[in-house]
């Protein structure tokens, strides 16, 4: 009888322990037809135009007293084509960390303060002003490797912060700041956002020590900010945001990459919402000549077919200035109204 009560409590003890570490296997899977216009047409089958492909595994354990360890590695994957793509198996995610009373300290490849409200509030996707502009919330500091980030804990309800340190982005270059004598890629960055009823704001910013290692005159130094404020009012949410930063080339006479937007979401049915967005990103290439800003329009329509799969539809119109060459396709000319035009399919599991 012994036996049997110390075999029952051991095995109990054992499911109270797998009951406490989990982990998910989750993705999406976005594939598009579209026709894309820069100096010519092209027609083609795309990936990734309403949101990222992409396969991850993200698990948890209870450690006890009030301490939970967490890992995500995920990666990005392209319906039209089967292959990875970015060159980098983990692209998109790789940390572990701790997390409990103290906050969350998570350490590897992670999105950066001003990526994740790019990408995750705004929207950065290939259609989107902020990835179309070259903003580094929208490209090379969508996210970041080598990263040490914290996430305040909760002291405000629907009050979030988080503050990041990288000892070297390897996505700018070939060497970062963890080779010897390197400054590549050192960042710092931090954010604060909010969302509690009806509103919601915040604010990310990012400060690079040595932008893409071309000189060592202290011209690479970098910084971006960029803020959004929201509002939902029920038959439309409104979102504001705007996007300052030293421009990509990073040369002392360059003036400043700024970015002034705003976006409004309709929902006509529970299923189908139509959002339409309006920017202006002038200084695109930070030519000291000027004329070179852009004003891009997009619209999509987005109707759920369940919970787990969407059907979208997509339009971006760009007027390019005397100076800039972007688009969706982006053009060799200056000077031309580029656009694209998508219609596809989203499932999440």
């Amino acid at each position: 009888m012994k036996k049997t009560l110390l075999a029952l409590a051991a095995l109990a003890a054992t499911s109270a322990s797998f009951a406490q570490s989990s982990v998910t296997l989750y993705g999406v899977m976005d594939a598009s037809l579209e026709s894309v216009k820069g100096d010519k047409t092209v027609t083609r089958v795309s990936s990734d135009n309403l949101s990222s492909s992409r396969l991850g595994f993200k698990g948890t354990e209870d450690i006890g007293g009030g301490l939970k360890a967490n890992f995500n590695l995920e990666t990005n994957v392209k319906p039209d084509t089967g292959t990875q793509g970015n060159g980098r198996f983990w692209d998109r995610a790789a940390w572990v960390g701790l997390a409990g009373g103290f906050g969350d300290v998570r350490l590897g490849r992670i999105d950066t303060p001003i990526g994740d409200i790019a990408g995750n509030v705004l929207s950065a996707q290939a259609y989107d002003d902020l990835k179309l502009v070259g903003t580094r919330a929208g490209n090379n500091y969508r996210r970041a490797d080598n990263a040490i980030t914290y996430f305040l804990p909760t002291m405000v309800p629907g009050l979030t912060a988080s503050l990041q340190y990288t000892t070297g982005n390897g996505t700018v270059g070939a060497t970062n700041g963890e080779a010897a004598n390197s400054n590549v890629g050192k960042a710092y960055g931090l954010s604060v956002k909010y969302a509690a009823g009806p509103l919601s704001a915040g604010l990310g910013y990012e400060n690079i020590k040595d932008d893409n290692g071309v000189a060592a005159d202290g011209n690479q130094k970098a910084n971006a900010t960029l803020v959004y404020a929201g509002y939902d009012f029920g038959a439309a949410k409104v979102t504001g945001y705007y996007d300052a930063e030293t421009n990509t080339a990073n040369t002392a006479s360059l003036r400043r990459l700024t970015v002034l937007g705003a976006k409004v979401a309709v929902p006509f049915t529970p299923e189908f919402t139509l959002v339409a967005g309006l920017s202006t990103a002038r200084n695109v290439n930070g030519s000291v000549a000027g004329d070179d800003n852009v004003q891009i329009t997009t619209i999509k329509g987005i109707y759920n077919l369940s919970k787990r799969t969407s059907v979208y539809g997509m339009f971006t119109n760009v007027n390019n200035d005397t100076n800039t060459l972007v688009g969706p396709l982006a053009p060799t000319i200056a000077d031309k109204t580029t656009r694209g035009i998508a219609a596809g399919i989203r499932h999440t599991f």
